[in-house]
């Protein structure tokens, strides 16, 4: 079943035992989110707030945080979308009529890329002067810098090609008519601001809220520059997709949205945003960002205004992410054919850590596999790359680790890029926007698979350098201690220890980890270190102009003095949720 609206998804969430109506009032600002994640991590049902404190308008929150739910609202497994496509392309190629009636009904679904025009849009039955205090906007964490829109569909054109973006960025609320327009690095929008700008002209902005699930999930996809994502969503949903003419600008807008706001980005404006609590799990910075300006407002009789929280996970964005990548995936290999399989780990925030399985046909082919994907769109924001065969399953956190412990070998295996281009959430680097990344190939070569080392760990591995205070040996390959005390010392000091060679990697994090939750390990290591200030080895040295490194690989992955700060809850927020849990679900 496709949807072309919120509000026929939610129906269907209802009758499946996916929504559940919330009558108890809520406050928009912490409440929300203590309840969100918690739900989350309970895996109970998306909730719709029907009694939101000082709001107009109901809330709906993780209507898509489950696997379950993005299948219903695709009426299909995420994977199905891509592996559909990469079946018709290599099918028809050669091209010949019983190729393409073999594949008619993919050939159909790639057909509706093309949106439609609409007069009747239901989202412009309201059209009024922008009033945000009437909706039910959240702040998320205690430190964030205002209220912030957190699911929005933001949309522009280039001012010089005319060609469309739809990206998600986070909105922070300044008053009735303004909010912040936050694009990170390596964003459509913010490629397009930036023509405008040096044009000397505003740029046009539509921003809808409460799309359908399949323009929200093509909003997130990591899409090459230039495919406008309000037109691959017809491909996810199998429908196209219903565009208006917005009522003050020069755009069309998703005719069946729940809200949308017109309006400008006017050159040179920037204005304080932020901090806000994101989806690493620690804040980001306040910075100067550019300053939407609406104009107008329209919306839909009776809307439904949707949210998202993002911040340590797991949170709903978790199944978004893997959503996304579940359809794209199958179409790496389109182009890099010894691409078998590849996952990012919502765990260390996607970005963060990236493994993929390659089938090398020659000698080094992984290493240029691992150069061409961090050159490729938003993967090039990937921080550490890990490299596995082909007999490997990247999403398998346990098969990776044996995978390092057969075949990583730091004189050959380890790959340093210094000096690079960051992703705007990552605070680790040198400055923002600034970083380093690493490669780490455990292929173990086109033939062979590499021997496995024994482990053997003394038992006083606490007295090894001031400040441990536990320890635990993940996959036989990975040391993490957690430390007190000053993370770099304790990890050089374990890397030398010559008790300690059988071991591939030591890592030190903060006390704030819980080293014995796989999940929480993964975010407290990936989220807090960068691979030049951060990483070290037993021995290294250069040979020529190439820095050589050998022995055990140390990275040092505690919090660090000028880190952006862990999201913690308000006790206060916590106790109120704890009291009032039960008639949450009444």
């Amino acid at each position: 079943m496709a949807f072309t609206d919120l509000q026929s998804f939610l129906q269907l969430l209802e009758r499946e035992g996916e929504l559940h109506r919330v009558t108890e009032e809520v406050d928009p600002e912490l409440e929300v989110t203590e309840i969100a994640t918690r739900a989350v991590k309970e895996n109970l049902p998306a909730m719709l707030f029907e009694n939101v404190k000082g709001a107009k308008y109901p809330l709906v929150i993780n209507s898509m945080a489950s696997m379950r739910r993005i299948e219903l609202a695709l009426g299909r497994p995420a994977e199905a979308l891509g592996e559909d496509i990469v079946r018709f392309m290599e099918d028809v190629n050669p091209p010949n009529l019983g190729s393409f009636w073999r594949n008619r009904k993919t050939g159909w679904r790639l057909l509706k890329i093309r949106p439609k025009n609409t007069r009747r849009a239901m989202v412009q039955q309201v059209d009024e002067e922008p009033r945000l205090d009437q909706l039910p906007i959240l702040k998320c964490w205690p430190e964030d810098g205002g209220r912030f829109f957190t699911l929005p569909l933001v949309m522009s054109r280039d001012p010089q090609t005319g060609a469309g973006n739809m990206g998600m960025y986070r909105m922070q609320v300044y008053d009735q008519q303004t909010t912040g327009m936050h694009m990170q690095i390596q964003k459509g929008g913010g490629f397009h601001y930036q023509k405008a700008e040096k044009l000397g002209q505003p740029l046009e902005m539509a921003v809808a809220v409460g799309g359908d699930p399949s323009l929200i999930l093509a909003a997130i996809m990591p899409l090459p520059e230039g495919l406008d994502e309000v037109a691959f969503s017809g491909i996810v949903r199998g429908q196209r997709t219903p565009l208006a003419k917005a009522k003050t600008i020069d755009m069309k807008v998703p005719a069946n949205a729940e809200f949308v706001f017109e309006g400008v980005l006017r050159p040179r404006v920037r204005r304080l945003e932020g901090p806000f609590g994101d989806h690493f799990g620690h804040y980001s910075a306040a910075g100067d960002h550019p300053v939407f300006e609406i104009t107008r407002m329209t919306h839909r009789k009776n809307a439904i205004y949707p949210a998202t929280v993002v911040g340590r996970p797991p949170q709903e964005d978790r199944y978004l992410g893997d959503a996304a990548q579940l359809a794209l995936t199958p179409l790496v290999s389109l182009i890099r054919r010894e691409v078998k399989d590849m996952w990012a780990y919502y765990e260390a925030g996607f970005h963060n850590l990236l493994v993929v399985s390659v089938d090398p046909r020659y000698q080094r082919e992984p290493i240029k596999t691992a150069l061409g994907l961090l050159g490729d769109g938003q993967l090039s924001l990937t921080k550490n790359l890990v490299l596995v065969g082909p007999d490997v399953n990247p999403r398998d956190y346990s098969q990776v680790m044996q995978a390092i412990r057969r075949n990583f070998d730091p004189e050959q295996d380890f790959h340093l890029i210094a000096r690079t281009a960051a992703d705007t959430l990552d605070f680790t680097g040198e400055a923002l926007h600034k970083g380093s990344k690493m490669i780490l190939d455990a292929t173990g070569g086109p033939l062979g698979e590499g021997s496995p080392t024994a482990v053997a760990l003394p038992a006083n591995i606490n007295s090894f350098a001031p400040g441990i205070v536990k320890h635990r040996l993940v996959g036989k390959t990975m040391l993490v201690v957690q430390t007190a005390g000053s993370g770099k010392e304790a990890v050089q000091k374990l890397v030398d220890n010559p008790l300690l060679g059988s071991v591939k990697i030591v890592v030190a994090v903060s006390p704030d980890v819980d080293i014995d939750d796989d999940e929480n390990l993964l975010w407290g290591i990936f989220t807090r270190f960068d691979a030049v200030l951060d990483v070290m080895f037993s021995r290294s040295e250069f040979r020529g102009l190439a820095p050589v490194y050998s022995g055990v690989l140390g990275i040092d992955a505690t919090w660090k003095e000028g880190y952006q700060k862990p999201l913690v809850m308000d006790p206060d927020v916590v106790k109120k949720v704890d009291s009032k849990w039960s008639q949450y679900w009444k």
